[in-house]
C-alpha cells in the first residue's frame, strides 16, 4: 500500500444484495442514519471516487455539511470538502449536471484516448493506460493520486468500479450497510460486479465489526491479502 492511498467501499445494499433497480435507478433506500454514516466516512478521506454511471444515477455527490465533522476536518488541517474524482474510460459525463455546481473539487480520472470527450468543466484530468478496452489501469491512476498527496480514498459506486478495483488489489475495506428492502431482478447491480470470481479464488474479508441501528446492519470489513 506504500504506492497508494488506503482505500475504503462504502455502499449501502437491500438485504438480498442489490445497489440499485434493475433499471439502475438512483437508489433511495438507505436512511438518514445511513446518510450520516456515508457523510462521516466521506468526511474521513481526502479523495471521494465513484464510477460515471454512479454519478449519472445522482447527477450529484456527498458533501460534508455536519459542522461536527467540517471541524474535525479543519482540526486536521484538511480541506473542508475532500476532492471528488469520476472514473470514465470515455471521459463522456454530461456538463449539465448538478455535480458540477456543488463547490467541491471536481478530478476526472480517464484514458489517454478520451481527450475528445472530457468536458472542461474538471479542474483536473488525469490519464492512465487502459488494461483492456474499457478498463482503466487503476494501479497507474492511484499511484499518481497518492503522488499528489491524497492518502485515503472513499469508493462510494457502482459495482463496475468496485469490481476493477478488487481486480486490481486495491481494496482495504468495506463498510457495507444492509438495509430491509428486497429488490429483486438478475440485471439488478451488486455492490462488485464485472465478470466476478471463481469461487476458489473468491476475496476473503476479515469482519471487524457489525452494529443494528433500527432496522439496518453496518457491516465493517477488512480485505484480507491474496
Amino acid at each position: 500500500m506504500e504506492n497508494r492511498p488506503k482505500t475504503t467501499v462504502i455502499l449501502a445494499m437491500t438485504a438480498d444484495g442489490k445497489i440499485a433497480d434493475f433499471q439502475r435507478n438512483a437508489a433511495r433506500f438507505s436512511s438518514d442514519i445511513d446518510q450520516n454514516h456515508l457523510e462521516k466516512q466521506i468526511s474521513l478521506v481526502d479523495g471521494v471516487l465513484f464510477g460515471a454511471g454512479t454519478l449519472k444515477a445522482f447527477g450529484t455527490t456527498i458533501m460534508v455539511k455536519d459542522s461536527e465533522f467540517l471541524a474535525h476536518r479543519k482540526q486536521n488541517n484538511q480541506p473542508s470538502q475532500p476532492i471528488h474524482i469520476v472514473v470514465s474510460a470515455s471521459g463522456n459525463i454530461d456538463d449539465n449536471l448538478r455535480f458540477f455546481s456543488q463547490p467541491v473539487p471536481h478530478w476526472l480520472m480517464t484514458t489517454e484516448k478520451s481527450t475528445d470527450n472530457k468536458t472542461s468543466k474538471f479542474e483536473k484530468v488525469l490519464t492512465c493506460a487502459e488494461i483492456e478496452a474499457g478498463k482503466i489501469n487503476l494501479v497507474e491512476g492511484f499511484k499518481t493520486l497518492k503522488e499528489l498527496g491524497l492518502n485515503h480514498l472513499a469508493i462510494i459506486g457502482g459495482g463496475k468500479l468496485v469490481a476493477n478495483c478488487l481486480e486490481q488489489n486495491l481494496i482495504d475495506e468495506f463498510w457495507l450497510t444492509i438495509c430491509p428492502y428486497i429488490l429483486g431482478g438478475k440485471t439488478a447491480p451488486t455492490p462488485v460486479e464485472g465478470m466476478g470470481f471463481l469461487s476458489s479464488h473468491a476475496q476473503k474479508l476479515e469482519l471487524l465489526s457489525l452494529e443494528q441501528i433500527e432496522q439496518e446492519i453496518f457491516l465493517h470489513y477488512k480485505v484480507l491479502s491474496v
